[in-house]
């Protein structure tokens, strides 16, 4: 118990020294060989770079300024689950490093099939594991939604159409821009442009509520019990920003802050399936976040190709996520639907037999501007099918 006590307090230390890395230069693209070279980067990093679970075979990216070296697939556990731990067992095997979860996904039961494999602290630190604050954007709209619960008719209208503009205004619904990922995506939607037309005026109420910043700090001690860690590599608050407003608050990075002080997380990032380019633009603008994990795929990556070269070369570390999800749902297709043009678009640009979903991986790989690919893997017949893609190089047809 002593030795495991020390342990914990060297790890702790260790990280309570750690800091928000200061800016580094272009993601560096690095695949180990035999004579331990790599693949060219355009200048050295200033940022000493953080190697785990480096193995032959596997390419690996460097995440921004953080200089965490992150395997180019990165491991999402939306349905994974303790019973069947073996696809995260074959991924670190294989050299996959990055593993991204939430306390949301399946019920807690993901971030508890981390623990089952990363068991000890020699295991957990030989990888990256990024958790998210689900909470923080459910609670600030439940508080302003307390509070227009109370208003007279008249006034709840005002907020309503100020609301509807201002998601008009922001240009997320663009078509090709905005896609549905999961059923009742847009009740979320709703909740947070109801919250921002009501910021002006009753935000002193919510945006430093204790209850919000309760629901941070709680979301992290519970998903670190979950997962059987004393620390995340990546804490990522709020989980799905829809608006800049959310990212804006500052408890985030306050309490962030103090989690960090404490040792309990290292690097602050947030994750986004709408408008993503104006809340990309608005973290360059804040400097806060190390981390985005922008929904970027075949088909809204025009809206979004300038802006994440932009944060890349700020330092941001950049890992796609929904890149599948635009040509394939493993929703029922009635209220999630994927027209047939999108995967007709997809398969001219890269014509090669593949499945639909590897193909998107290997498309949003080719885009260097980024760290990583985030891919769901609940089998190991998807783990291999997925790992085809590392460090391929393709030539894109035009669509």
């Amino acid at each position: 118990m002593e030795k495991k006590k020390l342990q914990t307090i060297s790890r702790r230390s260790f990280l309570q020294k750690s800091s928000i890395a200061a800016l580094t230069v272009p993601v560096m693209n690095l695949k180990m060989t035999s004579t331990d070279q790599y693949l060219s980067p355009s200048q050295p990093s200033i940022v000493k770079p953080e190697w785990r679970n480096r193995k032959e075979g596997m390419v690996y990216r460097q995440l921004g300024r953080t200089g965490l070296m992150v395997s180019e697939l990165a491991f999402g556990t939306e349905r994974n689950n303790p019973d069947n731990p073996g696809p995260v067992e074959l991924a670190f095997e294989k050299g996959i490093n990055y593993f991204d979860t939430a306390p949301s996904y399946n019920k807690g039961l993901a971030e508890a099939t981390l623990a089952k494999v990363f068991n000890t602290p020699a295991k957990r630190d030989q990888v990256f594991i990024a958790s998210k604050v689900t909470a923080f954007f459910v609670t600030r709209n439940r508080l302003y939604r307390e509070i227009f619960d109370t208003l007279p008719d008249s006034r709840k209208e005002e907020i309503m159409n100020k609301a509807a503009r201002l998601r008009l205004e922001s240009g997320i619904e663009k078509p090709e821009y905005f896609m549905v990922y999961w059923p009742g995506q847009q009740k979320q939607m709703d909740g947070a442009f109801i919250s921002d037309a009501m910021k002006a005026e009753y935000g002193d109420r919510v945006e430093r509520s204790p209850e919000l910043k309760k629901a941070i700090v709680q979301s992290v001690e519970e998903s670190l019990k979950r997962i059987g860690t004393d620390y995340l590599d990546v804490l990522h608050c709020p989980h799905a920003a829809a608006t800049s407003e959310e990212i804006r608050n500052p408890l985030i990075t306050e309490t962030f802050s103090e989690l960090r002080k404490q040792g309990k997380v290292r690097f602050l990032g947030f994750s986004s399936h709408h408008g993503m380019a104006e809340l990309i633009e608005t973290a360059i603008d804040l400097g806060c976040f190390d981390v985005v994990m922008p929904a970027y795929n075949v088909i809204n990556h025009a809206f979004l190709d300038n802006i994440l070269k932009k944060a890349r070369e700020k330092g941001i570390g950049l890992i796609a996520m929904k890149a599948a999800m635009a040509v394939a749902t493993p929703y029922d297709p009635e209220q999630v639907p994927v027209p047939e043009w999108r995967v007709n678009k997809l398969n001219q640009i890269i014509p090669e037999e593949m499945k639909l979903q590897v193909k998107a991986f290997l498309w949003a790989l080719q885009n260097q501007d980024l760290s990583a690919v985030n891919a769901g893997m609940y089998t190991n017949e998807m783990v291999l099918e997925n790992l085809t893609v590392v460090g391929r190089k393709i030539d894109l047809k035009l669509a």
